[in-house]
């Protein structure tokens, strides 16, 4: 019979060596081990612990983007297995988030790394995909009521376009939290855009997101406050 860290060494594994099946495997096992571990051990330090050494991989350029998305591949499918069996507050998801590529861009590596951060945390997560018109983030935002926007773009051309979709929101819901990310920008345009939060670029993302990963674990183990 295996042991909690066998078990949580294999979900590891599985999302580093981006094998979705043997990612699956390893959950169910979870799942067939109450009295070993929980399913949020296994996402948190199982699945999230696999991401943040591909996070140290990429950092030191042994992976790239192709392998990066590949080891999130895996990593959903443990999560598809882990997260039905997650109690969350009876109050719901913790948050809400609404996301997506702006209209005229369909780079989205970054926006999906993000997203996997917002799963993992237990979000409720709104993902309009790429090229979205600016108008359908507004009325998405408003029609959820989602605590944070956040959008992408890789262009300087369609990156104007958040600034539109910002005052927008602002005027209907002030008190919503605005996330751009991409190349093009730099903190003093999202600054100037309205913006409350802001990552570099595509590979910023990643590895931002995959450090914000690393902090959510250790919030949940009560390591920080």
């Amino acid at each position: 019979m295996a042991t909690k860290e066998e078990i949580l060494e294999e979900l590891k594994e599985a999302v580093i060596e981006y094998e979705e099946d043997d990612c699956v495997e390893a959950a169910q096992k979870v799942l067939d081990n109450p009295d070993l571990l929980t399913p949020m051990d296994g996402v948190l330090d199982g699945l999230a612990a696999g991401m943040e050494k591909v996070g140290e991989l990429f950092d030191s350029h042994e992976y790239f983007v192709p392998e990066v998305l590949m080891c999130a591949d895996a990593l959903y499918a443990g999560l598809d297995v882990l997260r039905p069996h997650i109690t969350l507050s009876e109050t719901g998801p913790r948050a809400s988030v609404v996301l997506g590529s702006v209209q005229g861009d369909v780079h989205d590596i970054g926006k999906n790394l993000v997203k996997m951060m917002f799963d993992i945390a237990g979000w409720d997560v709104h993902d309009l995909g790429r090229d979205v018109p600016l108008e359908e983030f507004v009325e998405k935002q408003l029609a959820t009521g989602s605590d944070v926007l956040a959008m992408s773009a890789m262009m300087t051309t369609t990156m104007l376009g958040m600034k539109k979709v910002i005052a927008m929101v602002k005027e209907k819901n002030p008190d919503c939290l605005i996330m751009l990310g991409g190349a093009p920008l730099t903190r003093d345009v999202a600054n100037l855009f309205g913006a409350d939060g802001y990552a570099e670029s595509a590979g910023n993302a990643v590895s931002e997101g995959i450090k914000m990963i690393g902090n959510l674990r250790k919030f949940e183990k009560g390591e920080v406050e």
